[in-house]
């Protein structure tokens, strides 16, 4: 199976090393020098690292017969990819790899569903689900221990307790909106809403 672990950034300094944008949770395994990896565009590779190093919170490589700036820019937005073997896991237990948790099922503690995880997006600063929803909207899902409550492979699901807002948002609109309505007619004899909660009005 093969997982995209990086994409090349711009290059940096003038002897062929690039910035990368690590798309892995195990960059010293992926991306050690002498790893061999593929590219897309493929006709931009195979490529082998030659050296990485940490600048300035930034992975820096330099791969193999790239030894000026004019080479490593020209490998900009190149995405970098390892081939793995699909039964492999990670090391921690509550570890995964992007191709285990994609597809997944994202419901909350409580049973709604709330879609389907398309991509994993890696920060510098926590790993997002990105969620496609029932309707076709998107929405961004911390993976942290506090809201991604449960990881269950074999129900090929994903159990959120997410915090207000997370993914009421568009709930939250719709009932402003229909409050708006409701003002717009009138109140009732307390101040209250004239609201009418089975949708039939007399």
């Amino acid at each position: 199976m093969q997982l995209v672990v990086a994409r090349i950034g711009r290059a940096h300094g003038i002897k062929g090393e690039v910035t990368v944008e690590v798309r892995t949770d195990e960059p010293e395994q992926r991306l050690a020098p002498g790893a061999v990896l593929a590219t897309d565009p493929a006709s931009t590779g195979p490529l082998t690292i030659e050296t990485g190093r940490v600048h300035s919170g930034r992975l820096l490589l330099r791969f193999e017969g790239v030894r000026d700036r004019t080479a490593a820019e020209a490998l900009r937005n190149t995405l970098l990819i390892a081939e793995i073997d699909p039964a492999e896991l990670p090391e921690e237990e509550d570890e995964y790899y992007d191709h285990q948790l994609m597809d997944l099922d994202v419901v909350t503690k409580d049973g709604l569903e709330v879609g389907r995880i398309t991509e994993i997006s890696h920060l510098p600063s926590q790993d997002l689900f990105i969620v496609e929803r029932p309707d076709g909207s998107e929405v961004m899902i911390p993976f942290v221990e506090a809201i991604v409550t449960e990881i269950d492979l074999e129900e090929q699901r994903a159990v959120i307790d997410p915090p207000p807002g997370l993914i009421d948002d568009q709930a939250e609109i719709a009932s402003a909106r229909d409050a708006d309505e409701v003002d717009d007619e009138g109140t009732d004899a307390d101040g209250d809403a004239d609201t009418d909660t089975d949708g039939d009005r007399p």
